[in-house]
């Protein structure tokens, strides 16, 4: 296959995946990108460093785990032919290639490192004092940076160590891409339900007619727009509630993360569970509460507590919420 037909293949399939799929980073997403390489050769095989260009398609098994799949032409490669009557011959072949790649960081815009690992076949022809095409396996273990301009649209730069298992010797690559990112939405979020919005405070509720009377505890927790990180300023209120489970350990709670309306509906759901889940590392990890005791459930842009069509509702819409009861004699 031409170097042009394969680029051809992955441009037609992101174009057609757009037109399909929700753009979403994540469990389930698809990303392609195309690539150009600097191969710098070790070889016994008289190589001279030349150029790989070519695409690779990834599919993520979670959140942070991908496999992919890469594909690219040699060019501008010459060997050291002392045969020949020129002096050098021009290398022609490709690349194939399967590796797992592993992301740190958050899903979202940004910078996320990666490492990766995998297998390679090289086929290339014109080698010195060789016939036919030469044939070679590698084992590839990596290093780079993706950085995402939005959810969906990201550069790269890599760095790969490529040992040829058949001539016990190494080689190395390294590259800069473009790519894009699709396909990792998640399922619909539940339909809206009135709610009213909660205030951080402690109130008693009147006695019943028994010898006891109920303790509640609500917490609400504001987001910067686009942000999963909990504020400085909220941690005093977080800790409110944790101090009150730890004082009543027959108490549970689930932690509700929600958004504003901007952005897609399977951008906001991925974007409310992990609002959800940094509150609920909070109280599990800095303040002790027991993690079976807490659980947490994003609600995306569903549950709207006031006007997403004003600055002021979107800012009380990005929030996360929760409460506790207690029976107290």
């Amino acid at each position: 296959m031409k170097l042009k037909n394969t680029l051809g293949l992955v441009i037609g399939s992101l174009v057609a995946a757009t037109s399909l799929n929700v753009l979403a980073q994540g469990q389930g997403a698809v990303e392609m990108d195309a690539f150009g390489k600097r191969y710098f050769t070790d070889s016994s095989r008289d190589l001279e460093n030349g150029n790989l260009y070519g695409a690779s398609v990834g599919y993520y098994l979670t959140d942070d785990v991908a496999l992919a799949l890469s594909y690219g032409e040699y060019h501008d490669m010459n060997s050291e032919d002392s045969f020949g009557a020129d002096g050098h011959k021009d290398i022609k072949g490709n690349l194939a290639a399967l590796d797992a790649i592993y992301h740190f960081g958050t899903p979202g815009v940004g910078l996320r490192p990666f490492v990766s690992a995998g297998f390679a076949h090289q086929n290339i022809s014109n080698i010195p004092a060789r016939t036919g095409r030469d044939h070679s396996t590698f084992a590839n273990l990596g290093t780079g940076l993706k950085y995402y301009f939005t959810e969906n649209f990201f550069a790269k730069a890599s760095l790969d160590a490529a040992y040829n298992i058949d001539a016990n010797e190494t080689e190395w690559l390294a590259g800069v891409g473009l790519g894009m990112n699709f396909g990792g939405a998640s399922k619909p979020a539940p339909a809206p339900t009135p709610a009213a919005e909660p205030a951080p405070v402690v109130e008693e509720v009147p006695p019943t007619p028994e010898p006891a009377e109920t303790v509640r505890v609500e917490l609400d927790v504001k987001f910067d727009f686009d942000k999963s990180k909990v504020k400085e300023e909220s941690y005093g209120d977080i800790k409110s509630l944790a101090d009150f489970m730890n004082q009543y350990p027959q108490t549970s709670t689930t932690v509700e993360g929600h958004t504003d309306s901007v952005g897609t509906d399977a951008y906001n759901q991925k974007l409310s569970e992990r609002r959800a889940n940094a509150v609920r590392d909070v109280l599990v990890n800095q303040y002790g509460v027991g993690a079976e005791r807490v659980g947490s459930v994003g609600y995306g842009e569903s549950r709207p507590v006031a006007d997403n069509a004003t600055e002021a509702g979107r800012a009380v819409n990005r929030r996360v919420e929760a409460e506790v009861e207690a029976q107290v004699k």
